[in-house]
């Protein structure tokens, strides 16, 4: 497996282990009656993948001409 491919899945685990984060610090704000300010996760972690799967394509685009 190659590294983009390996990356993806390793991606979306971080990404939903800080989305779930965020979102119990967020309640426990609130019921504190404080402030936090938000990190736009989701969209980050989106973000991330669409370029990993963009990379994925283009390397095993270009790279299995040469095996």
């Amino acid at each position: 497996m190659c590294i983009f491919c390996a990356a993806i899945p390793a991606t979306a685990a971080v990404g939903a282990k800080l989305n779930a984060k965020q979102q119990a610090e967020i309640r426990e704000a609130q019921e504190n009656g404080e402030s936090v300010k938000r990190m736009p996760v989701k969209a980050l972690t989106a973000g991330v993948i669409v370029l990993l799967v963009v990379g994925s394509v283009i390397y095993h685009s270009y790279y299995s001409s040469f095996i």
